[in-house]
Protein backbone atom coordinates (compact mmCIF):
# COMPACT_ATOMS: atom_id res chain seq x y z
CA UNK A 1 0.00 0.00 0.00
CA UNK A 2 1.21 3.65 -1.05
CA UNK A 3 1.74 5.63 2.20
CA UNK A 4 0.38 8.94 2.07
CA UNK A 5 2.42 11.86 2.58
CA UNK A 6 1.21 14.22 5.87
CA UNK A 7 -1.11 16.90 5.37
CA UNK A 8 -0.53 20.23 6.76
CA UNK A 9 -3.88 19.51 9.50
CA UNK A 10 -2.13 16.69 10.22
CA UNK A 11 1.31 18.28 11.25
CA UNK A 12 -1.00 20.76 13.20
CA UNK A 13 -2.84 18.28 15.06
CA UNK A 14 0.31 15.95 15.61
CA UNK A 15 3.25 17.49 17.80
CA UNK A 16 5.65 14.02 17.51
CA UNK A 17 5.11 13.52 13.28
CA UNK A 18 8.93 13.78 13.17
CA UNK A 19 9.09 10.74 15.63
CA UNK A 20 8.04 7.27 14.80
CA UNK A 21 7.36 6.10 18.44
CA UNK A 22 8.26 6.98 22.04
CA UNK A 23 11.94 5.43 22.02
CA UNK A 24 13.45 7.93 19.36
CA UNK A 25 11.69 10.47 21.74
CA UNK A 26 13.65 9.10 24.86
CA UNK A 27 16.91 8.80 22.86
CA UNK A 28 16.31 12.15 21.72
CA UNK A 29 15.78 13.38 25.45
CA UNK A 30 19.42 11.21 26.63
CA UNK A 31 21.50 12.50 24.08
CA UNK A 32 20.27 16.07 25.54
CA UNK A 33 19.59 17.22 21.30
CA UNK A 34 17.44 19.70 20.68
CA UNK A 35 14.25 18.50 19.00
CA UNK A 36 13.08 20.73 16.34
CA UNK A 37 9.79 19.66 14.22
CA UNK A 38 7.94 21.50 11.80
CA UNK A 39 5.00 23.17 13.39
CA UNK A 40 4.62 22.07 16.56
CA UNK A 41 6.61 22.26 20.06
CA UNK A 42 9.02 20.26 21.98
CA UNK A 43 7.87 18.27 24.50
CA UNK A 44 6.34 20.25 27.53
CA UNK A 45 7.85 18.24 30.22
CA UNK A 46 10.16 20.75 31.28
CA UNK A 47 11.33 24.26 30.90
CA UNK A 48 13.61 25.26 28.05
CA UNK A 49 16.66 28.03 27.78
CA UNK A 50 15.35 29.25 24.14
CA UNK A 51 16.90 33.27 24.70
CA UNK A 52 20.85 33.01 24.69
CA UNK A 53 22.07 35.02 27.11
CA UNK A 54 23.68 38.40 26.23
CA UNK A 55 25.62 39.42 29.38
CA UNK A 56 27.01 43.05 29.06
CA UNK A 57 30.03 43.85 31.08
CA UNK A 58 28.47 46.72 32.83
CA UNK A 59 24.34 45.70 32.69
CA UNK A 60 23.18 43.16 35.14
CA UNK A 61 19.81 42.75 33.97
CA UNK A 62 17.24 44.53 32.22
CA UNK A 63 13.67 44.40 33.81
CA UNK A 64 10.21 44.66 32.29
CA UNK A 65 9.46 47.99 31.54
CA UNK A 66 5.51 47.66 32.44
CA UNK A 67 6.12 46.32 35.74
CA UNK A 68 3.00 43.80 36.41
CA UNK A 69 0.33 45.07 38.79
CA UNK A 70 0.02 42.03 41.87
CA UNK A 71 -2.88 39.92 41.45
CA UNK A 72 -4.80 37.68 44.58
CA UNK A 73 -5.71 34.38 44.14
CA UNK A 74 -9.18 35.32 45.13
CA UNK A 75 -8.73 37.89 41.82
CA UNK A 76 -7.56 35.40 39.74
CA UNK A 77 -10.37 32.59 40.40
CA UNK A 78 -13.35 35.30 40.29
CA UNK A 79 -12.38 35.77 36.40
CA UNK A 80 -15.37 33.95 34.28
CA UNK A 81 -16.47 33.24 30.80
CA UNK A 82 -18.38 36.19 29.65
CA UNK A 83 -20.03 37.72 26.10
CA UNK A 84 -20.79 41.26 25.75
CA UNK A 85 -23.73 41.30 23.33
CA UNK A 86 -23.84 43.01 20.20
CA UNK A 87 -25.49 46.10 20.33
CA UNK A 88 -25.25 47.64 16.55
CA UNK A 89 -24.29 46.79 13.20
CA UNK A 90 -20.57 47.40 14.14
CA UNK A 91 -20.35 44.57 16.80
CA UNK A 92 -22.04 42.08 14.58
CA UNK A 93 -19.16 42.58 12.12
CA UNK A 94 -16.45 42.02 15.34
CA UNK A 95 -17.99 39.14 16.27
CA UNK A 96 -18.63 37.46 13.05
CA UNK A 97 -15.09 38.28 12.28
CA UNK A 98 -13.91 36.45 15.35
CA UNK A 99 -16.46 33.50 14.59
CA UNK A 100 -14.80 33.01 11.63
CA UNK A 101 -11.38 33.03 12.04
CA UNK A 102 -11.84 30.86 15.09
CA UNK A 103 -13.33 28.18 13.36
CA UNK A 104 -10.74 28.59 11.23
CA UNK A 105 -8.05 28.35 13.27
CA UNK A 106 -9.81 25.19 15.41
CA UNK A 107 -10.35 23.22 11.88
CA UNK A 108 -6.70 23.99 11.34
CA UNK A 109 -5.26 22.51 14.44
CA UNK A 110 -7.81 19.78 15.26
CA UNK A 111 -9.37 21.33 18.48
CA UNK A 112 -13.41 20.55 17.64
CA UNK A 113 -14.11 21.15 21.32
CA UNK A 114 -17.97 20.66 20.48
CA UNK A 115 -17.36 17.71 18.34
CA UNK A 116 -15.38 16.31 21.24
CA UNK A 117 -18.50 17.02 23.55
CA UNK A 118 -21.03 15.44 21.70
CA UNK A 119 -18.88 12.44 20.76
CA UNK A 120 -17.60 11.90 24.24
CA UNK A 121 -21.96 11.88 25.08
CA UNK A 122 -21.74 8.67 23.14
CA UNK A 123 -18.51 7.24 23.19
CA UNK A 124 -16.03 8.57 25.17
CA UNK A 125 -12.98 6.21 24.41
CA UNK A 126 -13.49 7.28 20.58
CA UNK A 127 -13.85 11.05 21.65
CA UNK A 128 -10.40 10.74 24.04
CA UNK A 129 -8.76 9.24 20.61
CA UNK A 130 -9.95 11.23 17.88
CA UNK A 131 -10.12 14.67 19.76
CA UNK A 132 -7.98 14.99 22.66
CA UNK A 133 -5.65 17.87 23.54
CA UNK A 134 -2.81 16.82 24.66
CA UNK A 135 -0.51 19.29 26.37
CA UNK A 136 1.98 19.55 23.02
CA UNK A 137 -0.77 20.96 21.17
CA UNK A 138 -2.69 23.69 23.92
CA UNK A 139 1.58 24.37 23.99
CA UNK A 140 1.65 24.80 20.40
CA UNK A 141 -1.88 26.43 19.96
CA UNK A 142 -0.94 29.02 22.75
CA UNK A 143 2.27 30.27 20.91
CA UNK A 144 0.41 30.75 17.61
CA UNK A 145 -2.57 32.61 19.30
CA UNK A 146 0.07 34.66 21.27
CA UNK A 147 2.38 35.07 18.93
CA UNK A 148 -0.98 37.44 17.09
CA UNK A 149 -2.39 38.86 20.32
CA UNK A 150 0.10 41.26 20.64
CA UNK A 151 -0.35 42.85 17.37
CA UNK A 152 -3.66 44.83 17.78
CA UNK A 153 -2.20 46.91 20.77
CA UNK A 154 0.83 48.18 18.87
CA UNK A 155 -1.13 48.70 16.01
CA UNK A 156 -3.64 51.18 17.91
CA UNK A 157 -1.13 52.56 20.08
CA UNK A 158 1.16 53.40 16.65
CA UNK A 159 -1.81 54.71 15.03
CA UNK A 160 -2.99 56.86 18.04
CA UNK A 161 0.97 58.01 18.76
CA UNK A 162 1.19 59.59 14.85
CA UNK A 163 -2.57 61.15 15.24
CA UNK A 164 -1.73 62.66 18.26
CA UNK A 165 1.66 64.11 16.11
CA UNK A 166 -0.36 65.02 13.05
CA UNK A 167 -3.10 67.28 14.76
CA UNK A 168 -0.48 68.60 17.18
CA UNK A 169 -2.19 67.50 20.17
CA UNK A 170 -2.78 64.84 23.21
CA UNK A 171 -4.13 61.48 22.91
CA UNK A 172 -5.84 60.96 25.90
CA UNK A 173 -4.04 58.34 27.10
CA UNK A 174 -4.80 55.69 25.55
CA UNK A 175 -1.56 54.77 23.53
CA UNK A 176 0.14 53.45 27.23
CA UNK A 177 -2.39 51.22 28.01
CA UNK A 178 -2.64 49.90 24.07
CA UNK A 179 1.24 49.44 23.83
CA UNK A 180 1.34 47.68 27.21
CA UNK A 181 -1.32 45.18 26.56
CA UNK A 182 0.87 44.54 23.46
CA UNK A 183 3.99 43.70 25.73
CA UNK A 184 1.66 41.76 27.66
CA UNK A 185 0.99 39.55 25.55
CA UNK A 186 4.66 39.27 24.15
CA UNK A 187 5.38 38.15 27.64
CA UNK A 188 2.76 35.44 27.62
CA UNK A 189 5.02 34.35 24.00
CA UNK A 190 8.38 34.53 25.82
CA UNK A 191 6.85 32.20 28.83
CA UNK A 192 5.41 30.07 26.72
CA UNK A 193 8.23 29.47 24.82
CA UNK A 194 10.33 28.47 27.72
CA UNK A 195 7.85 25.41 27.12
CA UNK A 196 8.77 24.29 23.79
CA UNK A 197 10.58 25.69 20.60
CA UNK A 198 8.86 25.66 17.74
CA UNK A 199 10.14 24.41 14.68
CA UNK A 200 10.11 25.84 10.79
CA UNK A 201 6.53 25.36 10.23
CA UNK A 202 5.50 27.40 13.47
CA UNK A 203 8.34 30.05 12.39
CA UNK A 204 6.68 30.07 8.54
CA UNK A 205 2.87 30.22 9.38
CA UNK A 206 3.84 32.71 12.76
CA UNK A 207 5.52 34.82 9.81
CA UNK A 208 2.36 34.67 7.38
CA UNK A 209 -0.24 35.17 10.22
CA UNK A 210 1.41 38.34 11.77
CA UNK A 211 2.04 40.24 7.80
CA UNK A 212 -1.48 39.87 6.89
CA UNK A 213 -2.92 40.48 10.47
CA UNK A 214 -0.93 43.81 11.17
CA UNK A 215 -1.62 44.71 7.42
CA UNK A 216 -5.65 43.89 8.12
CA UNK A 217 -5.68 45.86 11.58
CA UNK A 218 -3.81 48.66 10.62
CA UNK A 219 -6.23 49.74 7.54
CA UNK A 220 -9.50 48.82 9.61
CA UNK A 221 -8.34 50.43 12.79
CA UNK A 222 -7.65 53.43 10.30
CA UNK A 223 -11.43 53.47 9.35
CA UNK A 224 -13.12 52.68 13.04
CA UNK A 225 -11.23 52.24 16.23
CA UNK A 226 -14.12 51.20 17.71
CA UNK A 227 -15.00 48.33 15.85
CA UNK A 228 -11.55 47.34 15.95
CA UNK A 229 -11.68 47.50 20.20
CA UNK A 230 -15.12 45.48 19.95
CA UNK A 231 -12.94 42.80 17.61
CA UNK A 232 -10.08 42.82 20.22
CA UNK A 233 -12.65 42.38 22.94
CA UNK A 234 -14.69 39.36 21.27
CA UNK A 235 -11.07 38.05 20.70
CA UNK A 236 -10.33 37.85 24.62
CA UNK A 237 -13.40 36.35 25.30
CA UNK A 238 -12.22 33.28 23.12
CA UNK A 239 -9.19 33.09 24.45
CA UNK A 240 -10.57 33.31 28.04
CA UNK A 241 -12.99 30.29 26.63
CA UNK A 242 -9.54 28.43 25.96
CA UNK A 243 -7.74 29.21 29.33
CA UNK A 244 -10.62 28.13 31.07
CA UNK A 245 -10.66 24.89 29.10
CA UNK A 246 -7.45 24.29 29.70
CA UNK A 247 -7.29 24.70 33.27
CA UNK A 248 -10.37 22.41 33.55
CA UNK A 249 -8.62 19.93 31.41
CA UNK A 250 -5.47 20.00 33.87
CA UNK A 251 -7.88 20.04 36.92
CA UNK A 252 -9.54 16.74 35.26
CA UNK A 253 -6.13 14.84 34.80
CA UNK A 254 -6.52 14.48 30.99
CA UNK A 255 -2.91 16.68 30.77
CA UNK A 256 -0.60 15.01 33.47
CA UNK A 257 2.05 16.12 32.45
CA UNK A 258 1.80 19.63 33.65
CA UNK A 259 0.34 18.55 36.61
CA UNK A 260 3.70 19.37 38.83
CA UNK A 261 5.30 21.47 35.67
CA UNK A 262 7.11 24.74 37.42
CA UNK A 263 6.39 28.16 36.02
CA UNK A 264 9.06 29.08 34.33
CA UNK A 265 11.52 31.63 35.88
CA UNK A 266 10.54 34.57 33.70
CA UNK A 267 7.09 34.09 34.15
CA UNK A 268 7.35 34.07 38.80
CA UNK A 269 9.52 37.24 38.14
CA UNK A 270 6.85 39.40 35.29
CA UNK A 271 3.79 38.02 37.38
CA UNK A 272 5.78 38.35 40.82
CA UNK A 273 4.41 34.72 41.76
CA UNK A 274 4.15 33.79 45.32
CA UNK A 275 5.61 30.84 46.75
CA UNK A 276 3.78 27.61 46.53
CA UNK A 277 1.92 28.66 43.58
CA UNK A 278 4.49 28.25 40.86
CA UNK A 279 2.99 25.40 38.86
CA UNK A 280 1.41 25.22 35.45
CA UNK A 281 -2.07 25.65 36.69
CA UNK A 282 -1.06 29.00 38.82
CA UNK A 283 0.54 30.48 35.10
CA UNK A 284 -3.16 29.42 33.52
CA UNK A 285 -4.86 31.50 35.94
CA UNK A 286 -2.48 34.23 35.49
CA UNK A 287 -2.53 34.53 31.96
CA UNK A 288 -6.32 33.97 32.04
CA UNK A 289 -6.54 36.98 34.24
CA UNK A 290 -4.50 39.12 31.85
CA UNK A 291 -6.69 38.39 28.90
CA UNK A 292 -9.85 39.45 31.16
CA UNK A 293 -8.59 42.72 32.05
CA UNK A 294 -7.65 43.05 27.93
CA UNK A 295 -11.04 41.82 27.72
CA UNK A 296 -12.62 44.53 29.85
CA UNK A 297 -10.36 47.45 28.58
CA UNK A 298 -11.03 46.88 24.64
CA UNK A 299 -14.83 46.41 25.55
CA UNK A 300 -14.62 49.78 27.04
CA UNK A 301 -12.53 51.28 24.42
CA UNK A 302 -15.71 50.53 22.31
CA UNK A 303 -17.91 51.82 24.64
CA UNK A 304 -16.27 55.40 24.65
CA UNK A 305 -16.20 58.23 22.09
CA UNK A 306 -12.26 57.62 20.77
CA UNK A 307 -11.81 61.28 19.94
CA UNK A 308 -12.59 63.03 22.87
CA UNK A 309 -12.45 60.50 25.42
CA UNK A 310 -9.37 60.32 27.86
CA UNK A 311 -8.46 56.91 29.25
CA UNK A 312 -9.91 55.87 32.04
CA UNK A 313 -7.30 53.64 33.07
CA UNK A 314 -5.05 56.07 33.27
CA UNK A 315 -7.07 59.15 34.66
CA UNK A 316 -7.83 60.43 37.75
CA UNK A 317 -10.95 60.69 39.55
CA UNK A 318 -12.91 62.97 41.25
CA UNK A 319 -14.59 60.56 43.42
CA UNK A 320 -11.49 57.74 44.14
CA UNK A 321 -13.67 55.83 46.76
CA UNK A 322 -16.16 55.08 43.86
CA UNK A 323 -15.23 51.87 41.85
CA UNK A 324 -13.45 52.89 38.16
CA UNK A 325 -11.32 51.33 35.72
CA UNK A 326 -7.74 50.36 37.64
CA UNK A 327 -4.56 48.69 36.15
CA UNK A 328 -5.48 45.70 37.72
CA UNK A 329 -8.35 43.25 37.95
CA UNK A 330 -9.84 44.95 41.64
CA UNK A 331 -12.59 46.39 39.64
CA UNK A 332 -12.65 43.74 37.02
CA UNK A 333 -15.88 44.07 34.69
CA UNK A 334 -16.33 41.40 32.74
CA UNK A 335 -18.17 42.80 29.83
CA UNK A 336 -16.39 46.27 29.89
CA UNK A 337 -17.26 49.73 31.64
CA UNK A 338 -20.12 51.88 30.05
CA UNK A 339 -19.50 55.42 28.92
CA UNK A 340 -21.74 56.71 31.30
CA UNK A 341 -19.90 54.57 34.54
CA UNK A 342 -16.38 56.41 33.88
CA UNK A 343 -16.84 59.50 31.77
Amino acid sequence: MTRRAPTLASMLVSPALVLNNSSALSLCRNQNQVLRQPFSSTNAHSNREVFPKTGTRRIKETPPAWPHPIYTEDQLNRVMVAHHETRNLGDKVALNTIRVLRFCLDRATGYKHDDAVALHQKDPAKAKQKYAMTEDKYLTRNIFLESIAGVPGMVGGMLRHLRSLRQLKRDGGWMETLLEESYNERMHLLTFLKLGEPGWLMHLMVLLAQGVFFNAFFLAYLMSPRICHRFVGYLEEEAIITYTREIADLDAGRLPGWENLDAPQIAVQYWQMPEGHRKMRDLLLYVRADEAKHREVNHTFGNLDWKHDPNPYTSVYRDPERPHPKQGIENLQQKGWEREDVI
